[in-house]
């Protein structure tokens, strides 16, 4: 089983999200990051979508994804290079004595303050996600009170 991060251009439709990801629950395949947006031109959205799965089916559904009428462009980077970064809101527990571990940690992986209250700070990061899992893993005994992060999003990287 791999992991592929897909990168699907879509006429923004009504509609549309839906039927990309009916292609994925139809086979039974769970999508683990999905983010969508608007293009620099309003009728087009980008879809990033990270799956893990068998590569035959992937391979298939990705051929039915070209097939699908409001589909414009679909590059599956697990044969590509390409820069792929996710963002993450984090709400640590603080005190006055442990703040200053707690911001010097944020330091270290290039987080910044969104957000100062009396017990607790609220961290920014944005990074690939192996560098935002270390980051949440040392962060986590300090005692996490809330977190949220975004999907993958990425491009292709270009050579010239």
């Amino acid at each position: 089983m791999s992991t592929h991060t897909i990168s699907i251009l879509v006429e923004n439709h009504s509609g549309a999200l839906s039927r990309i990801a009916g292609l994925f629950s139809s086979r039974g395949y769970n999508i683990s990051s999905l983010t969508v947006a608007e293009t620099d031109d309003a009728t087009v959205s980008r879809m990033t979508i990270v799956v893990s799965g068998d590569e035959e089916i992937l391979e298939q559904i990705v051929k039915q994804l070209n097939r699908l009428i409001d589909v414009i462009k679909v590059i599956d980077f697990a044969n590509e290079e390409a820069i792929e970064r996710e963002m993450l809101l984090v709400i640590v527990d603080t005190s006055k004595s442990n703040r200053h571990e707690v911001i010097e940690l944020g330091t270290i992986f290039h987080a910044k303050i969104a957000s100062v209250a009396p017990a607790s700070i609220t961290l920014e990061i944005m990074g690939a996600r192996r560098h935002l899992d270390d980051f949440v893993a040392m962060i986590k005994p300090y005692g996490i009170k809330e977190i949220v992060r975004s999907g993958t999003i990425a491009l292709a990287k270009r050579r010239k």
